[in-house]
């Protein structure tokens, strides 16, 4: 049973994402997509479709990257929160997740740009999603891996919520109509808060 009532497309809704503090965008130049380093969780399916493409994978891979495709990934493990029912790992190479280049860009990423296709074509959900991230079947914060930045996760940098950086990764997610539904969850949740907050004895005009 989940600890928060709404849910929109089958996720659960942790409100907290519509007040928690974070920068106002992502800017590689900066961190060099820190967020990276540790690797991600992919889909079965989202593994078998990168191992489907390898070889266009290592086209645009640069001499910091292993092109060995047997260290790309961990063992598949059992875990509900994926599609398929099994998330399979990215394995870490010079430091960073092997699909990470030198100037802290996404190869799976820069490789869907390259040919035309949609940004994120082939690039893993929970990569898309942080600082956000599916858990116990709802969309919640990564505060774990969160808590490893050092650029994002700096008080002074945090000029935005996530809510507001992430619009295009939940309008992703949830489609068109539960972003729109996600908006008005917000706009009552925020008007409710700003009751409990209000002074005692202070009454709704």
């Amino acid at each position: 049973m989940s600890k928060f009532d709404k849910k929109i497309n089958g996720y659960f809704i942790d409100p907290a994402i519509f007040t928690f503090k974070f920068v106002k965008a992502c800017d590689v130049c900066i961190c060099s997509g820190e967020c990276c380093y540790y690797g991600v969780y992919t889909d079965l399916k989202e593994h078998d479709l990168i191992m489907k493409m390898k070889d266009r994978v290592i086209k645009s891979m640069d001499h910091s990257q292993t092109t060995d495709t047997n260290k790309w990934f961990e063992q598949p493990e059992e875990d509900e929160d994926f599609e398929s029912g099994i998330a399979v790992g990215t394995e870490l190479h010079n430091g960073k997740c092997v699909f990470l280049d030198r100037q802290g860009f996404c190869t799976l990423q820069k490789i869907a740009m390259e040919d035309g296709e949609f940004k994120w074509k082939y690039k893993p959900l929970y990569c898309i999603l942080f600082p956000l991230v599916i858990y116990e079947g709802a969309i919640t914060i990564d505060d774990e891996h969160l808590d490893r930045m050092h650029y994002c996760n700096k008080p002074e940098n945090q000029d935005s919520t996530i809510f507001d950086s992430c619009t295009e990764e939940l309008e992703y997610l949830l489609g068109k109509d539960g972003y729109k539904e996600l908006c008005g969850y917000r706009e009552e949740y925020l008007i409710s808060l700003s009751e409990k907050n209000k002074p005692n004895g202070t009454k709704k005009k």
